[in-house]
């Protein structure tokens, strides 16, 4: 009797102890996969034109996340690669993907207008909104977040390429500048991160 109580016992004890390391596993802190910006900085606001010419503002997306790349539609590698990822994301986030914006800012604005624009980004999701504008508005847009952009002349009839800054800027549901992702980041990893900001609050 003494023993079949002792056992019990210690069984309870065990039970416990795996209660409480799972509360205290689950009760962590998310560590986010992408580089965290700390503090999160207020996000610099602008004002754009989207791909079915809309105004965009960046101000009026406050609760949702959004997720800021620089690219170009002749771009011939890095911008098909990210948005084909950009596509996973809003697929598999499904239900959560409407508070989720993703953005598509050129740094071509000389041949990427609403229209091309707006045929460019029908091969990916129709979620992703392409943004173009005035020179001098883009160019303050790059100035605020740090993007890099240079014509690289081919001397040949396809014209030029354009070299730009690849990573990803994410933007919080408060308006804050928390996360930024380099090129060929894990989406799933970036998912991940997705789906803790769009559940904070």
């Amino acid at each position: 009797m003494k023993s079949r109580m002792l056992y019990l016992g210690v069984g309870i004890l065990i039970g416990l102890g795996l209660l409480l390391v799972g509360w205290q596993i689950s009760n962590q802190p998310y560590e986010f996969k992408g580089s965290h910006i700390e503090p999160p900085i207020p996000a610099a606001d602008f004002e754009l034109t989207d791909h079915h010419g809309e105004t965009f503002r960046l101000s009026e997306q406050a609760g949702d996340v959004v997720l800021i790349f620089f690219g170009y539609t002749n771009c011939p590698d890095v911008c098909p690669i990210t948005l084909s990822e950009y596509k996973k994301i809003i697929e598999s986030l499904g239900d959560q993907a409407d508070q989720v914006r993703f953005a598509f800012i050129t740094v071509d604005p000389e041949r990427d207008d609403v229209a091309r624009l707006n045929t460019y980004l029908g091969f990916y999701h129709p979620s992703i909104l392409g943004l173009t504008g005035e020179v001098a508005a883009l160019e303050m847009v790059y100035q605020d977040y740090g993007v890099y952009r240079a014509k690289q002349e081919l001397g040949s009839a396809s014209g030029y390429l354009v070299d730009h800054t690849a990573r990803t800027y994410l933007i919080d549901k408060a308006g804050n500048w928390r996360l930024t992702y380099p090129f060929e980041m894990d989406w799933e990893d970036m998912l991940a991160d997705i789906e803790n900001l769009v559940g904070e609050g």
